[in-house]
């Protein structure tokens, strides 16, 4: 008789959604999941960066490097917005974390179902090198390349990231699997909180059986908000349009909403364009 299979969940871009945070780890728990993986960006746009770093320091086995983790923190940035939301956002951090959250490791490798499986947060080469979705080949296949940033060793035939906060499964003709776990705290297009669920033989180099499914998770949004309200967090609005709308800030102005995100076929014109 086989073993029973073993799951891990992957959640990612948490961004200070304390909230959205405690109600997916609900139902991981609800599930007997008892295996969590972080795939980065703890901290910014949400407004406590600080309990949610203390949160999955507690209940992730894995934690890894997000671009906000390492730029927000990082003692040589000068950037800031008018508003001054980065000062706001590293202020709300304990002392220690954010020197944590830059030493955390960029990729992490494992077996499972005979299957090489690599988490980063957002491209094989740097956590600020952002692949969305719709990318074309070239992109896809540098995803599975070992570079200086995730070091030697075997290729990966399945990759899982996150910084686009925007879900998706892709697999090749040679097997390799691409796919994104979108966002918990901060999901686009959808802003329900979503994460991933891996079922397979952990550690196992045999094939067998594996699986990648996505779970959606309502939350209280509005309490959420009130708790950004009461801490007077700057960009409020912004943060409202994203994890009320799933509309980024930066196109919660434009005329007629934002655009749909898929690139243009070639010879193809967008609505726009006709």
């Amino acid at each position: 008789m086989r073993q029973p299979l073993d799951r891990i969940a992957l959640i990612s871009d948490v961004h200070g959604n304390l909230t959205a945070l405690e109600a997916v780890l609900d139902d991981i728990d609800a599930r007997g999941i008892t295996r969590i993986f972080n795939l980065g960006d703890y901290v910014g746009k949400g407004p406590r960066g600080r309990e949610v770093i203390d949160l999955c320091r507690e209940r992730c086995e894995v934690n890894i490097l997000g671009n906000w983790d390492d730029s927000l923190p990082d003692p040589e940035r000068t950037f800031d917005t008018p508003s001054g939301a980065f000062a706001w956002w590293l202020a709300q951090l304990s002392q220690g974390q954010g020197e944590w959250l830059r030493a955390l490791p960029f990729s992490h490798d494992f077996l499972m179902s005979g299957r090489r499986v690599r988490l980063f947060h957002a491209s094989s080469d740097s956590v600020h090198h952002r692949v969305r979705f719709d990318h074309d080949e070239a992109e896809f296949l540098s995803m599975f390349a070992n570079t200086p940033a995730t070091g030697d060793g075997p290729e990966p035939t399945v990759v899982g990231y996150g910084d686009t906060h925007d879900s998706y499964y892709e697999v090749d003709r040679a097997r390799r699997t691409l796919f994104n776990t979108g966002s918990v705290g901060n999901s686009m297009d959808d802003p329900t909180p979503v994460y991933v669920i891996l079922e397979g033989a952990y550690g196992s180099d045999a094939e067998a059986p594996f699986s990648i499914q996505f779970v959606r998770v309502p939350y209280d949004v509005d309490a959420e908000l009130a708790v950004a309200r009461e801490m007077g967090m700057p960009e409020y609005a912004g943060y409202e349009s994203e994890i009320r709308n799933g509309i980024y800030r930066g196109e919660m102005h434009e005329p007629g909403g934002p655009a749909y995100h898929r690139r243009p076929r070639d010879g193809m014109l967008s609505p726009s364009q006709g």
